[in-house]
Order: structure tokens, then sequence, then C-alpha cells
């Protein structure tokens, strides 16, 4: 593909993406690799190239853009060697038109951005919210003697963390094949550490997804106790069976619950569990760096959906902890509706039988009743965590 050429292709994947982000479609890295499927003349350099553009253009507007071109015109107003691949020839972008305007610079679409700013993040905790994430994985303690760390990285604030360049192979290394490795970002495992689960111990993963943090539990329990993660989403909670063998951690039970029915469907673990992990549904405004397209995607109605989904899992989660267990209460939110607010609402519907509990962990700071991390600060994805114990 000639450089023109790469543009064009950029183009057409943003409209493709602009589409999907209002109609709740496909996420961008889908469809970006949906679009090569069908394009074989394509290299691996074109692939780069225009994947790079792409996802440039994305982190670039704030609002979503009329057209995938009004995206690319935006990178070229700062770019005279990509305005000058407008040139009309064959299969490049037609030429650029006297005052055609351009997609809008910003962080994100004008509401979300007042949202952000009422929460405290704004300048560069904000713009730090569309830089590229690193990868991050977590040794797992479990199989930590079935093969070396890979080479080229460098420790986090995670007890098992270690950090690698954005692009890195790790899944070719020998340490993912035996299962000595998770991919993990810090922040993740920080809030598994806030769990503070230990060997023989009764823990609820509540909201488990795939089992990221399902595993880092087991790893922290020795593979000792009882484990239950559970999920209204079989396609999810069906991935963590097979990562769970990886890992060697045989001891995680899996039940697939109905939404709404939670505490009826756990009525066996109503006052038992040592610890219960709400890692809630949320708008994962913190994790931008590697979603940034989600940020088009999110209305205020579907936030205030969360924020309702999370102030009943939080109740629901309050039922099965034994007198003296904990409750850990975790969100991808750096919105204050998602993170303080909703922590402090519980504390405030629970009553004086529970307390907040703020977790000491080497990064993040005090956010109301809990912590947050931030990509600025701490060079995780954005998280908010809570603890609380029942007296």
């Amino acid at each position: 593909m000639t450089p023109a050429a790469r543009v064009q292709a950029a183009i057409e994947i943003l409209d493709l993406v602009i589409a999907a982000a209002r109609n709740n479609g496909a996420p961008a890295d889908r469809i970006v690799s949906d679009w090569f499927k069908s394009r074989r003349f394509a290299g691996s350099g074109d692939r780069r190239a225009v994947r790079d553009l792409v996802f440039r253009a994305i982190r670039s507007c704030g609002e979503v853009p009329m057209t995938g071109r009004a995206a690319m015109l935006l990178l070229a107003q700062d770019d005279a060697t990509l305005s000058g691949l407008f040139d009309g020839s064959r299969h490049a972008p037609e030429p650029i038109r006297p005052d055609e305007p351009a997609a809008e610079r910003g962080i994100a679409p004008a509401w979300l951005v007042d949202a952000l700013e009422r929460s405290g993040i704004e300048g560069t905790e904000a713009s730090a919210l569309l830089d590229r994430a690193p990868l991050d994985i977590r040794v797992n303690t479990l199989r930590s003697g079935s093969a070396e760390v890979p080479p080229g990285g460098e420790r986090t604030a995670a007890p098992n963390g270690w950090r690698y360049p954005h692009g890195t192979a790790i899944e070719a290394t020998p340490a993912w094949t035996t299962g000595t490795i998770e991919v993990q970002d810090t922040g993740s495992q920080l809030a598994c550490e806030a769990v503070a689960a230990r060997a023989g111990e009764s823990v609820i993963d509540l909201c488990a997804g795939g089992g990221g943090k399902t595993l880092a539990l087991a790893a922290a329990m020795d593979g000792s106790g009882r484990l239950l993660a559970t999920d209204t989403d079989r396609t999810r909670l069906s991935r963590l069976p097979p990562r769970a063998e990886r890992a060697g951690a045989g001891m995680i039970e899996t039940r697939l619950l109905d939404p709404n029915r939670e505490a009826e469907q756990l009525s066996d673990w109503q006052g038992q569990a040592d610890a219960v992990l709400v890692d809630a549904p949320c708008s994962g405004t913190g994790t931008w760096r590697r979603n940034p397209e989600a940020r088009w995607r999110l209305t205020p109605a579907q936030l205030q959906r969360y924020v309702t989904v999370q102030a009943r899992l939080l109740d629901v989660a309050a039922g099965l902890v034994r007198p003296g267990g904990r409750l850990v209460y975790v969100t991808c939110s750096l919105l204050d509706d998602e993170g303080a607010t909703q922590a402090q609402a519980f504390l405030d519907r629970a009553g004086s039988g529970w307390t907040a509990e703020p977790p000491v962990l080497p990064a993040g700071r005090p956010r109301g009743p809990g912590l947050r991390l931030t990509p600025a600060h701490d060079g995780t994805d954005g998280f908010f965590i809570a603890r609380f114990r029942l007296l």
C-alpha cells in the first residue's frame, strides 16, 4: 500500500468505528482486524501503519466525529506530510477542500469532560487517560517455578507485577505457555491485594467476568480454601475454567447467576464469606488508554444504569459476608458517581454494622472512603478501591 492508500484505509476503518460507537457495535480492535482479513494484499507494515493512524485519530477526537475523513483531517492539521497525502491519486483520499471542517480535538464528549472535572480529573490527569498503556503481567505464584519471567521487563508497584513495552509478544514466551504469568494491569493486581485473601478462607468474586482477578485471588490463597467465581455473563464466565487449569488454580468454583436473582441463588453463602470482591460493571473511564473509543459510547443514561447496578450488587455482597469479614468494592472508573460517592452511599445505607477500612497499598491516593489510582499519578489504569468490614 502507498502512504496515501494507508490514509484512505484508515478513513474507511474510522467510518466503521464511528458507526459502531453510535450503535453499540464491535470494538475498534475487532473492526481493524476484520477489515484486513478481506484485504490480503496488505502486508504487516501496512497493517501497523493503518492501525496507528486509526488509533491516533480516535485519541485526538473529543466528540464523536461526523466522519472518518473529519477525524483524519484533525491529524493532518498538525502534520504537513499527512495533509499532502490527500492528493486524489489512485487509492488516495480526495484533496482537502478550502475550509473543510475537521473533527473537534478534545479528551471526551463535553458532558463527560464535565463529569471528570467534578471528580477531580482534569489537565494532565485527563490527558493521561489517552496515553498508550504499557503491558503489565502478574507472576503466578502457583506456577512460579515453571519458567523464568520474560526478559526486558521492570518491576511495578504490585508485589508480583512486571511491566513491558507496549506490543511485547508476551504470549509467545515460555512463561506464558506454562502459566507462570498472566497479563494483568498493575492497578488490577493492587485491587486484588486490597482483598487480602489468605489460604483456607472462603472468598467470592461476585462479578468475575473472564476471571483475571479470580486467578490472582487463587494465587494469594495459595490454592487453598473456597473461591467462588460468579457472573451473569455465560460467555465470559466460560473462559475461566481453562484459564484456571492453565494457572494451576483447581480450587476455583464457578456459578452462573441470573440478573436480579443473585442473592437468591447465593443463599447457601449468606453470611459465610470471609471476603467478597465486587469488581462492578462500570463506565470504564479508567481504561481509555486501552479502549479509547469507549468514551464515544458512554451516555448519561448508561452511566446512571451502571450506578444503579453497582448499588444493588454492593447490597447483595453485604449479605454474603460473615461477621468480621470484608467487602471490597472496585471499579475501573474515575468518576465519583461510581467511586467515592457510591462507596459513601453504601456506608450510609448499611448503617453502624459496617465501617470503611481503606486498604494500605503502594500506590493510589485517598478519595472518599477509599483510594483512587490514575494513569498520570500511578502509571496504572484508573481504579477506585474501597474496603469495608462487617463488625
